[in-house]
């Protein structure tokens, strides 16, 4: 590989990530179906069927184990961002209600998911992984609540600030937070030895107490006094940086993932300094820019949906979807009217908790990473991933129309 042709690859694949992401902002979607769907098509379902030559001019295989590098660090970025809009404060706020409602949330598909995993072991799982290891990664992929994406739909509709906006907000954020948790101990159970998963789950726990004890205060202490003192935006950011990249660091070692550290190491972070504010804005611009992007084409990159070319295949499909709606939508559903909201408002809670998008896939390229899951079930989970984020908007509309009526 040379320079030339990654710098030819990462050419190509901003052009075209973004530019499908522009189309489906126009159409109301978020930009990230389109973005997703954009990597897709670069890849072998599309541009590497119909132009393989060009193709491999572009986008040579030499440079793939470079851009999935860099998609990775993206994803720790991306995530420790996703961490800095957690913010704790609001956790400790939250009403019985909201409690309630997330959980539901959480649960119900995860246990619709642990079902389907037992059920597709036998014939999609790969060499490697036990079945409870796999029904378990199967349950936390269709738990996720995509809190970012979420959060700019929510702002694009301009209902934020609305009860239901900030109900959804906080359910998204304790999901979000349980889910990263559930994912922590079985990337622990996989990637150990049955000996010495114990000792990872342990060591994980010991970091999130040490993180919480120790660096939470500390970050407070220095990122307060960096607020007063107005240093230049540079000092910050290699602060920051060097301190995300470390906690990152520390929960690959320990054999859990980069981004459950640098998620970590986000939420500890006060969110309401100008700092936080300062650091997401210059953070987000070449992470949503360049490493994104990047991330979305390596997962293309990977899908041939063409390959799904059996029934037995696309009905399966179909079944993950149903549970992933159902579990997600209807659990929120059922648990909003249990505590007493209107159909309309429950309704539209579970829609916008079936907002899967970003975190999603990235869930899915670590199960894939680390074996856990096929190709096959990882273009699954990725359509169903897709499907559900492209059905907000035009449910919460229906919702709204109904309402009108």
């Amino acid at each position: 590989m040379t320079l030339f042709e990654l710098l030819l690859a990462l050419a190509t694949i901003v052009l075209a990530i973004r530019f499908c992401g522009a189309i489906f902002r126009r159409l109301g979607q978020p930009p990230v179906v389109g973005e997703l769907i954009g990597g897709i098509l670069l890849g072998p379902s599309l541009f590497g069927r119909l132009a393989p030559e060009l193709s491999a001019t572009l986008l040579p295989s030499s440079t793939r184990p470079l851009l999935s590098l860099i998609g990775s660090l993206g994803v720790v970025m991306y995530m420790f961002l996703v961490g800095l809009e957690l913010d704790l404060r609001d956790l400790r706020r939250l009403g019985r209600t909201t409690l309630v409602i997330s959980q539901a949330g959480i649960f119900v598909p995860f246990a619709l998911g642990i079902g389907i995993g037992l059920w597709l072991f036998a014939g999609y799982a790969p060499p490697g992984p036990t079945l409870p290891v796999f029904a378990l990664f199967v349950g936390v992929s269709l738990s996720i609540t995509a809190f970012p994406v979420l959060a700019r739909i929510l702002s694009d509709r301009g209902i934020t600030k609305t009860p239901i906006g900030t109900m959804a907000l906080s359910a998204a954020a304790v999901e979000d937070a349980m889910a990263w948790c559930l994912l922590a101990v079985v990337v622990g159970i996989a990637t150990s030895a049955a000996r010495s998963a114990v000792v990872t789950i342990l060591l994980t726990v010991a970091f999130v107490a040490f993180v919480f004890v120790v660096v939470r205060p500390m970050a407070r202490w220095v990122l307060e006094r960096f607020d007063r003192n107005e240093p230049s935006p540079a000092s910050v950011l290699s602060v920051v940086l060097a301190a995300l990249l470390a906690s990152a660091a520390a929960t690959e070692f320990i054999g859990v993932h980069a981004v459950f550290g640098a998620f970590l190491f986000g939420a500890v972070v006060p969110g309401h300094l100008r700092i936080a504010s300062d650091l997401r804005h210059r953070l987000e611009s070449i992470v949503f820019a360049l490493f994104l992007p990047v991330f979305f084409a390596t997962i293309g990159m990977s899908i041939d949906l063409l390959a799904m070319s059996s029934p037995s295949s696309w009905l399966v499909l179909a079944v993950i979807l149903l549970a992933a709606t159902v579990g997600k939508l209807g659990g929120t559903f059922g648990a909003a009217r249990l505590m007493g909201l209107g159909w309309r408002e429950s309704a539209e809670l579970g829609v916008l908790m079936n907002t899967r998008g970003l975190v999603e896939l990235i869930v899915l390229d670590i199960g894939l990473a680390l074996g856990i899951l096929s190709f096959e079930l990882f273009t699954m989970l990725v359509i169903t991933a897709l499907v559900t984020t492209f059905m907000t908007s035009p449910l919460l509309d229906a919702i709204n129309a109904a309402r009108r009526r």
